[in-house]
């Protein structure tokens, strides 16, 4: 799909300058990686202020629910929506008003009175984010025509991502323990107003073709199946029955509404995303290995938590630190992850991720009730830097398979795969430890068979029906559910490496080399514009007037 000479000239024209320019667009970088770091920092930054939350505005368990899920849940339904709409009417426009609003949100949300507020504050946080998480990544496609230099930028962008969503719990704790809940939502305030002056003088506007209309009706079924997916996927994650109005109804109807979608882009002429480009074996199997990686790992690191605090005892800053080595490994993954790449290839890095990915989650399996703080680091750090291998080549993999004019339709997928493999993560991971977990408190000797029954729902329900008993009850019913913890823990460790070893079989798919997707589809482009000379309208003009958009 080519545009017209005007916008072509149009769209290239800003990167252009910051091609020649050299410094510039590492400059560029800079300014996306820290407005994605403060969305990333917002997935969880909240989880360790919920206690302050519930003692000052009183939510209710469903608001409180709500206060919680609605930020992902509204940003992962519209990243789709607002990457497709940035390809047509401008990135650096849409991030822009993405800044505007999350600094908005983030304002009312700190200042919120009660929980209603506070509901309507994250949702416009989601809103916000759904607009600056695909317009990142896009904008950084453009910038960087270059293969060699776009794995070097998608290294440090990816390992930005990583250590947002990883120092959430310690910036959050740190914040919650000498200051108040509202703070970890008015530290956005200033970064998001520097971010808005900084990028409207700095980052240069692209967008993709404008030779048709935007499928406004697509967009909105895209969201709204988006929308019952990971809904769905949430209610199972927070433990309500699989098969519930509430549950599988609306994954039932998100995945119809998907299907529509699908359908629909494939009948028009300028679809908001090509879904040809699934048949390409780099860009469809790495986002599979996106979905299996997030959904491997996400659901087993709030597990790992809950370990350092229900089991170890550890408060929320201290588990914070404990999880630092895996920030600091994801880090080094990403910055080394362009050497690597081109080292390697694509199919070698992606699935060496996953094997020492697998391998790193087998280690953690000798975990116990005891505090290994060494082996937790060596675990924690292998664990970091495969995961972030395997994330960074199939994200350069990917971005780079996908036409430069259709680069926010991608980096949408990509962030959608992401948030979903999450969803799923915390609901299919969740359900394995719950499962492995119940059968330890059926019968406990000395406790009384109702409280074993409550006890077997969760760890810290165990605790808290432990504190109503006597003595020797009490501590026979703490130490029965450490131990079916740990031990649901390690079936849950097991069940996560089988999924990241069926992943590393799944990204042998992909490429050997990070040049031969991008060759294949230059060629690609290159006999379509020969084609389109030989027999359109316009087969007389010179070869300059296509729109070679592609890098």
């Amino acid at each position: 799909m080519s545009g017209t000479t005007a916008s072509g000239s149009e769209r290239t024209a800003g990167v252009a300058r910051l091609s020649d320019g050299g410094a510039n667009r590492w400059t560029v970088l800079i300014v996306l990686c820290v407005s994605l770091l403060f969305v990333a920092l917002d997935t969880t930054i909240l989880y360790v202020a919920v206690p302050s939350v519930t003692e000052d505005l009183r939510p209710g368990p469903v608001e409180l629910l709500w206060i919680v899920d609605v930020y992902p849940l509204i940003a992962a339904s519209l990243l789709i929506l607002f990457g497709t709409l940035g390809d047509r009417v401008g990135r650096r426009r849409v991030l822009l008003l993405g800044y505007g609003l999350f600094g908005l949100a983030s304002a009312l949300a700190a200042l919120a009175p009660n929980p209603q507020i506070l509901m309507v504050a994250r949702a416009l946080l989601g809103i916000g984010g759904a607009m600056i998480m695909p317009a990142t990544l896009s904008i950084l496609r453009q910038v960087f025509p270059d293969r060699r230099e776009r794995a070097v930028a998608i290294g440090v962008w990816s390992a930005v991502a990583a250590v947002g969503a990883a120092v959430g719990p310690v910036l959050g704790g740190f914040l919650v323990e000498n200051f108040w809940w509202g703070s970890v939502f008015l530290i956005n305030i200033p970064m998001m107003t520097v971010m808005l002056l900084v990028g409207r003088w700095l980052l240069p506007e692209s967008r993709g073709e404008r030779n048709g209309p935007w499928d406004v009706t697509g967009a909105v079924v895209a969201s709204l199946g988006v929308l019952g997916i990971v809904l769905g996927v949430k209610r199972i994650g927070s433990g309500e029955a699989v098969i519930g109005p509430t549950t599988l109804l609306p994954i039932i109807l998100g995945t119809a509404l998907l299907i529509v979608f699908v359908r629909r882009q494939r009948r028009r002429a300028h679809p908001l995303i090509d879904m040809r480009l699934f048949a390409r074996p780099a860009f469809g199997t790495s986002v599979g290995c996106i979905v299996l990686a997030m959904l491997a790992l996400v659901g087993l690191q709030l597990i790992a938590v809950q370990y350092l605090q229900l089991v170890l005892g550890l408060s929320p800053l201290q588990t914070g630190l404990r999880m630092l080595p895996l920030v600091f490994s994801a880090m080094a993954a990403g910055l080394t992850g362009s050497k690597m790449l081109h080292a390697l290839g694509p199919r070698v890095m992606v699935s060496l991720g996953f094997v020492l990915t697998a391998a790193a989650v087998l280690t953690l399996t000798a975990m116990s009730d005891h505090d290994q703080p060494w082996l937790l680091s060596g675990g924690f750090v292998l664990l970091g830097f495969g995961f972030q291998s395997t994330l960074f080549g199939a994200y350069e993999s990917m971005l780079s398979e996908a036409p430069a004019e259709q680069s926010g339709g991608a980096a949408a997928i990509g962030e959608t795969s992401y948030q979903l493999g999450a969803g799923i993560g915390v609901a299919l991971l969740g359900s394995v430890m719950n499962a492995a977990y119940a059968p330890g408190l059926a019968q406990v000797a000395g406790v009384p068979a109702r409280a074993s029954e409550a006890a077997a729902h969760s760890l810290g329900e165990a605790y808290k029906v432990a504190a109503g008993l006597s003595g020797a009850a009490r501590d026979v019913l703490r130490e029965a559910a450490r131990d079916a913890f740990v031990r649901g823990l390690h079936t849950t460790l097991v069940s996560s490496a089988v999924l990241l070893l069926i992943g590393a079989a799944i990204a042998l798919r992909l490429p050997r080399r990070a040049a031969e997707s991008t060759e294949r589809a230059e060629g690609e482009a290159a006999a379509g514009e020969s084609t389109a000379r030989a027999t359109g309208p316009g087969s007389g003009e010179p070869a300059s007037a296509s729109s070679g958009s592609r890098p």
